[in-house]
C-alpha cells in the first residue's frame, strides 16, 4: 500500500480530503493520546514539531512526577510523523488527520520515556539476532451508559428492546447486534484507520466486547490497538456512551483483558517456534520459561492501575500464574492449537486497561530472556491452573516493588524509563491511597 509521504502527495491527500489541521498524537504511558494539532500545510511541509520530554510520562491524575531521572529544565522532544499511519479523523466533526509520532530528543535519539520508543528498543534486541515478532492483541471493553457521577458505578445502557443488556450473552449473535448506530460508526472508523481487524465477539460481560486484531508488525499492530482505543471512546461519546477499557469496571462482571498472541519468524519468513518437521524447537520453550521467569517482575506493564489487579480471580478466565498449558484456558500462558507454521504463545496476562505499546513490549522482552538464558519452561499443564499457586503480584505496590528491583525490565528499557515509570505509578497509587472508598464508609463509619 502506498502512502503519502512526500510534500506533494500529503498535499494531494490534503486537498482530495479537504483537510486543513492533523492531530499530531502519541501514546504516554497509560496508552493515552497525547499531541498537538497542526496546520494541514505546515504538516505538509514537514514544519518541526516540539513538545515537554515530560509530557509521554504525565500521571493518569495529570500530575507529574519530581524524580531527579526528569529534568528540571523540562528540555523540548521533537515529535517525528510515521506517515505510515497518516489517515483520516474518523471521529472529527469538521475533516481532520491524525498520524502516530515518535518522539526524539534533539540529538536525533529516540525518547527514553515514549512508549512507542520503548517498544522499538526491545526489537532492536530481537532484530540483532535475526528475528522479528509477529503480534496480535484481542481487545475487549465495555459499552455503558454515560457517567457524570464517579462515585456511581458504571451501568449498562438501554438497548433496542428498551431495556438494560443483563449479560451473560457470551458469543450471542442478537446481543452484537446491539447499539448497531455505535457499531456501523466504529467500524466504519476502523476501516479509515486501516486497522485490520479480524472477528468481533459478545464477551460475557452486559455489554461487553472482544475484537481481534490481526497478526503483524509489533510496532503496526501496536498503533493499531493505540487508534482502537482513541476511535472506541471518541465515537461511544458521539452516541451517549462510554467506551471502557478498565480492567474491571463493574463489580461482579467479567473483567477485560489484552491478550497477546506471539510468534517469532527469521530473516526467511519460517516460524521459529517449529522445527522443518513440525515439532516445537527448543526455542519455542524458552520464549516461554522467559515469560514464566520475568513475567511477573513486569506485571506492572501488563496491569499498571490500582483496578487492574481486581481482574486476577480464580475461576474468572483471567490468570493468577504463569502456568502454561495446550489450549488451556485456566493458565497465564497459552499454546492454541495450530499448525506448525503458525505456532504461537498466547500470554493472557494483561489487561485492556495496559499501554499496548509498553504490554507488548514486557512480552517480548521476557520471551527474549528466557531464550538468551536458554531457560527451561515447567511442564505443560492440562488440568486446572486456578489450582495452582498465586504467582502473580497481587497489587499494584507488589508490582511496583518488582519492577524496581528488575534487573531484566533495567537491561530492557533503560534505567531512565524504569526510574521514570515507576516514578509515575508510584505517584498515582499515593494519590489512590489518599482517596476514601466507599467501602470504609459503607462498613468502617458505623462499626469501627
Amino acid at each position: 500500500m502506498s502512502y503519502p509521504h512526500t510534500p506533494e502527495s500529503i498535499t494531494a491527500f490534503f486537498n482530495q480530503h479537504g483537510i486543513s489541521d492533523v492531530e499530531c498524537i502519541f501514546a504516554d504511558i497509560s496508552g493515552y493520546p497525547r499531541g498537538k494539532l497542526m496546520p494541514a500545510s505546515r504538516f505538509a511541509a514537514g514544519a518541526e514539531l516540539r513538545i515537554c520530554q515530560a509530557i509521554p510520562m504525565q500521571a493518569v491524575t495529570g500530575e507529574y512526577s519530581y524524580n531527579p531521572v526528569f529534568p528540571d529544565s523540562d528540555p523540548d522532544v521533537r515529535m517525528l510523523p510515521d506517515y505510515h499511519t497518516l489517515t483520516l479523523a474518523p471521529w472529527a466533526s469538521q475533516p481532520r488527520a491524525v498520524a502516530v509520532h515518535d518522539c526524539l530528543e534533539l540529538n536525533g535519539e529516540l525518547c527514553t520515556f515514549a512508549p512507542r520508543s520503548t517498544l522499538k528498543r526491545v526489537l532492536a534486541d530481537y532484530a540483532a539476532l535475526g528475528l522479528t515478532p509477529v503480534v496480535a492483541p484481542e481487545i475487549e471493553f465495555y459499552l455503558t451508559a454515560a457517567n457524570v457521577d464517579p462515585a456511581q458505578p458504571l451501568v449498562p445502557p438501554t438497548v433496542r428492546g428498551g431495556r438494560a443488556e443483563v449479560g451473560q450473552s457470551a458469543f450471542s449473535l442478537n446481543m452484537l447486534n446491539e447499539l448497531a448506530p455505535f457499531w456501523d460508526e466504529f467500524r466504519a472508523a476502523l476501516i479509515t484507520l486501516r486497522i485490520d481487524a479480524d472477528t468481533w465477539i459478545h464477551e460475557v460481560g452486559a455489554t461487553q466486547y472482544e475484537i481481534n486484531l490481526m497478526h503483524g508488525d509489533a510496532v503496526a499492530v501496536a498503533d493499531q490497538a493505540f487508534l482502537f482505543k482513541y476511535a472506541a471512546r471518541e465515537i461511544a461519546l458521539k452516541h451517549g456512551l462510554n467506551a471502557v477499557f478498565m480492567a474491571k469496571p463493574i463489580a461482579g462482571s467479567s473483567g477485560s483483558s489484552m491478550h497477546l498472541h506471539t510468534s517469532l519468524v527469521d530473516s526467511a519468513g519460517n516460524n521459529v517456534f517449529s522445527l522443518p518437521d513440525g515439532s516445537e524447537s527448543p526455542l519455542f520453550g524458552q520464549f516461554i520459561a522467559g515469560l514464566q521467569t520475568y513475567g511477573p517482575e513486569l506485571m506492572l506493564m501488563f496491569a499498571p492501575n490500582v483496578n487492574s489487579y481486581r481482574r486476577y480471580v480464580a475461576g474468572s478466565q483471567a490468570p493468577t500464574n504463569m502456568a502454561w498449558g495446550y489450549d488451556n484456558r485456566t493458565t497465564g500462558l497459552r499454546v492454541p492449537a495450530s499448525a506448525p507454521v503458525a505456532r504461537r504463545v498466547e500470554n493472557r496476562v494483561a489487561g485492556a486497561d495496559a499501554n499496548p505499546y509498553l504490554a507488548i513490549a514486557a512480552s517480548l522482552a521476557a520471551g527474549l530472556a528466557g531464550i538468551r538464558e536458554r531457560l527451561q519452561a515447567s511442564n505443560p499443564l492440562a488440568s486446572n491452573g486456578y489450582d495452582e499457586a498465586h504467582g502473580l503480584p497481587r497489587t499494584m505496590d507488589a508490582a511496583l516493588d518488582k519492577m524496581q528491583h528488575s534487573a531484566l525490565a533495567r537491561q530492557a528499557f533503560g534505567d531512565d524509563f524504569v526510574a521514570g515509570y515507576c516514578a509515575v505509578k508510584a505517584l498515582e497509587y499515593d494519590n489512590y491511597l489518599s482517596e476514601i472508598s466507599a467501602w470504609e464508609r459503607r462498613f468502617l463509619l458505623p462499626q469501627v
